[in-house]
């Protein structure tokens, strides 16, 4: 079953609207209960919202007749009101009955903690396409509203801050102007929303607007709130003012270099295979933190491997097209590449670990299967794998590259880097070498 609260309050089962409660009040009070799953609501506190601190001596008893309702409601679909002490709760299993509002917080968080803007932005998106209006739009008034749910309404409105400054680090510079520009009159004075779009004006060449714009906040927070902007405004309007070039494009990832539209990590190991495992930083992380992955869609994939000649250029171009126009078969081999990757990263620092040498074997000898000996221009013989691989030619490229290292003595220089958020690996024939990067990596460590 569906519950729907973001906006009008909405029950579904199948994909059919189910009525749940005859009286508003018997849905608010489900609605109490799916905002605090599991969780005890005293009776006075559903007196208390139900009534707005001005109950009726029968109020208890109303109540009571309310959870009786819906308990005979709710029970064809396998959900049941229990009640605790001098409260009720709702149980819900993830598994069968999704709720909106915790699907959004999922989001939410998903997208704080993603480093890579490639995979905040994605859950932002989704998350935000939940919000179909204010919350219970139907059911209660702005008083109740923000008893409820005003720190929703609050995430909400950073939500759209981080999405639009992730976007802007991606140089998506229309669509935040396009995301934005339909709230303007809604709120006017949230201040990193402004700065948002007022970078974003910027950078496509809308200088005379994004200054204008600024000049609309500072007279609205005057006649309305009686404040001046805060300073990051009001530095962001002086370098607009001044043509400041730092504005001009956002800053390149950390560690990082550009190949065409990509931006891929540095070339820091000495071989494919090990840089393959460092397209992925903070190995050491338990659980891992999903934004210090490079490889955010197949086309950075097929980027990298012709990056680190393991395509040529012309095969990395028809992968691309081929991405394109299967998405779905992309995503499958994007998927199976970052599995093969956390395998062969376990296979190169645990010599022992017999599970990941046997996966890195199987891919190996697969690849060995498509590869013929080819004589460069420069007189020597190089191992291609021919397009038969199709969109698996990256994983294929690389399982090769690593069973070459794994029957080279120098497997047994491999290092990794013991920087909390790092783990790449590297090749240190010295034994003397400890960060994956000096001037990187051991850098704090050196102060």
């Amino acid at each position: 079953m569906e519950f729907r609260l973001l906006g009008p309050f909405e029950a579904r089962h199948d994909g059919e609207r189910v009525l749940l409660g005859s009286r508003r009040q018997e849905r608010v009070l489900l609605a109490v209960l799916l905002l605090e799953p599991g969780a005890a609501v005293t009776t006075d506190r559903l007196i208390g919202l139900l009534w707005n601190g001005e109950p009726p001596a029968s109020a208890r008893a109303t109540v009571h007749t309310y959870v009786g309702r819906l308990r005979a409601a709710l029970r064809p679909y396998g959900l049941r009101v229990d009640t605790r002490h001098d409260g009720y709760a709702l149980d819900l299993d993830p598994d069968e009955h999704a709720v909106d509002v915790r699907e959004f917080l999922d989001l939410v968080g998903q997208a704080a903690v993603a480093g890579d803007p490639g995979e905040k932005v994605p859950c932002y998106d989704r998350a935000l396409a939940l919000w179909r209006g204010p919350l219970l739009a139907d059911l209660t008034d702005d008083a109740l509203r923000d008893r409820l749910g005003g720190r929703l309404a609050e995430l909400r409105l950073t939500a759209l801050e981080q999405r639009a400054e992730a976007q802007l680090t991606m140089g998506l510079h229309d669509r935040v102007l396009a995301d934005l520009t339909p709230l303007a009159d809604e709120l006017p004075a949230r201040e990193g929303l402004v700065a948002v779009r007022m970078t974003a004006m910027y950078r496509v060449g809308r200088q005379a607007e994004a200054l204008a714009l600024y000049e609309r906040t500072r007279a609205h927070l005057a006649d309305e709130l009686g404040i001046a902007p805060g300073p990051a405004l009001g530095t962001l309007h002086d370098r607009i003012l001044r043509a400041d070039p730092r504005l001009d494009r956002p800053p390149a990832p950390l560690y990082a270099v550009r190949v065409g539209e990509e931006w891929l990590p540095w070339s820091t190991s000495g071989h494919p295979a090990l840089e393959f495992c460092n397209t992925y930083a903070g190995w050491h992380h338990t659980p891992r933190v999903p934004g210090s992955d490079w490889l955010r869609t197949y086309r950075t994939l097929a980027v990298w491997a012709g990056h680190l000649d393991l395509a040529d250029q012309g095969v990395v171009a028809q992968l691309v097209d081929r991405a394109e126009r299967r998405p779905d078969e992309a995503e499958r081999a994007l998927a199976e590449a970052k599995e093969f990757r956390t395998r062969l990263y376990a296979c190169l620092t645990d010599p022992g670990d017999a599970r990941a040498f046997a996966v890195v074997a199987s891919a190996a000898r697969e690849a060995a299967r498509g590869a013929v000996l080819t004589l460069a221009p420069d007189g020597l013989a190089h191992w291609r794998l021919t397009p038969a691989a199709g969109l698996r030619l990256p994983l294929h490229a690389t399982a090769r590259a690593a069973a070459d290292l794994l029957t080279d003595p120098r497997r047994f220089t491999i290092r990794s880097c013991p920087s909390d958020d790092c783990g790449w690996l590297f090749l240190d024939s010295t034994g003397r070498r400890r960060w994956c990067s000096l001037s990187t990596c051991g850098a704090t460590r050196k102060l």
